[in-house]
C-alpha cells in the first residue's frame, strides 16, 4: 500500500482515523478499505494512552472493517492473545484482602524538602516493598505517595503493615523531619482484569485508608472477621465504630490495629460522617456487629 501523503493526511478529518490522542497526533487512518486493513495489521504496534483510548480506537477499527466488509480473522484472534498475555500473571483471585498506603501530610513535605522529596518517597517505598514482599503479598499500584498491594492471605497483609509502622516510626530522617504513613485494610472479593483489580472492595479500601492518621492501621470489618480465629500473636484491635464512608452505600465498621511497638492513641478518624451509628444527619442507625465484637485487650 502506497504511504499517505502529508498533503492528503492532513485533509482528512478526525473521524478517518481510528486513534485520536490527547495531544492532537492522528493514528491508524481509516478513510479506505486498503488503510483499515493496514490499520489492522498495526493496530498493536500503536503505544495508546491507556486503556480507554486502546478501547474506542479498537471499537471504531472494527467499525470501519464491518463498512468495507472486512472480516478481521486474524485481528480479532492476536487481540484475544494480546489481552490474555496483559492479565497480570500469579495474583491472588477470589476473596483477597488489600492494603493501601499513603503519606501524611506529603504536600508539606514537599514544600519543605524541594528536590530532596524524591529520595524521602524513594525510601518509604523501600520500606512498604520490603514488608510487603516478606509477607507474601504483591505490589499492584505506586503512585505519588500512594501504595497499593494485595495479599492472598488476610494475617499477612495485618503483618506486613505492622512492620511498616514499626520500620518507619523508628527511623530518623534528619532535619527535624517526620514521616508518618497511614494503612487502610479491607477484604473482599475484587474482580482481576488487565488493568488490575476492579470493584467496591478496591474503593471501600482507599475510604478505609483516608481514614487513618499517620502512623495508625485501620481495618474494616470484613478483614477482623476474616482473622478472627487465626489473629497472630501480639495483634490486637480496637474498635472505632461504625462511619459512614463516601461513596459507600453502608456505614463500616472500623478497627485500629494495635502491636508492640506502636503508637496507641490517635485523633477521631478523618471521616466528616463519623458516628453514624448514632443516626446523625440523617443516617439511620445500623445494626449491632454481634458476633464480630470482640472485647479490646491491652497490647
Amino acid at each position: 500500500m502506497a504511504r499517505l501523503k502529508p498533503g492528503k493526511r492532513a485533509g482528512l478529518p478526525d473521524r478517518a482515523f481510528a486513534y485520536v490522542d490527547s495531544a492532537g497526533r492522528r493514528r491508524l487512518p481509516i478513510h479506505d478499505r486498503a488503510h483499515v486493513r493496514n490499520a489492522l495489521a498495526r493496530f498493536n504496534q500503536v503505544a495508546f494512552e491507556d486503556h480507554a483510548s486502546r478501547e474506542g480506537a479498537r471499537r471504531r477499527l472494527l467499525n470501519a472493517a464491518k463498512k468495507y466488509r472486512i472480516v478481521p480473522v486474524g485481528f480479532i484472534t492476536g487481540q484475544l492473545q494480546s489481552e490474555r498475555q496483559r492479565v497480570p500473571v500469579g495474583l491472588p483471585r477470589g476473596f483477597v484482602t488489600l492494603l493501601m498506603t499513603d503519606i501524611e501530610g506529603s504536600t508539606v513535605l514537599l514544600r519543605e524538602l524541594g528536590d530532596r522529596y524524591g529520595a524521602l518517597l524513594k525510601s518509604v517505598r523501600a520500606v512498604l516493598r520490603r514488608a510487603v514482599q516478606r509477607s507474601s503479598g504483591r505490589e499492584i499500584d505506586a503512585r505519588a505517595d500512594e501504595f497499593f498491594a494485595v495479599f492472598a492471605q488476610p494475617t499477612a497483609a495485618l503483618e506486613a503493615a505492622v512492620a511498616i509502622q514499626r520500620e518507619l516510626g523508628s527511623r530518623a530522617w534528619g532535619d527535624g523531619i517526620e514521616v508518618r504513613v497511614r494503612v487502610g485494610i479491607h477484604s473482599g472479593r475484587p474482580k482481576l482484569t488487565d488493568s488490575g483489580y476492579i470493584g467496591l472492595a478496591v474503593h471501600t479500601t482507599a475510604r478505609v485508608c483516608s481514614t487513618a492518621h499517620g502512623g495508625q492501621i485501620v481495618v474494616s470489618a470484613a478483614t477482623r472477621a476474616s482473622v478472627v480465629s487465626s489473629l497472630p500473636i501480639g495483634i490486637r484491635f480496637r474498635s472505632l465504630g461504625q462511619h459512614r464512608l463516601a461513596g459507600l452505600p453502608e456505614a463500616e465498621a472500623l478497627f485500629q490495629l494495635r502491636a508492640e511497638g506502636l503508637r496507641a492513641s490517635f485523633p477521631r478518624l478523618r471521616t466528616g460522617l463519623r458516628e453514624a451509628a448514632r443516626g446523625r444527619r440523617g443516617v439511620p442507625r445500623m445494626p449491632e456487629m454481634g458476633q464480630l465484637e470482640l472485647p479490646d485487650e491491652p497490647v
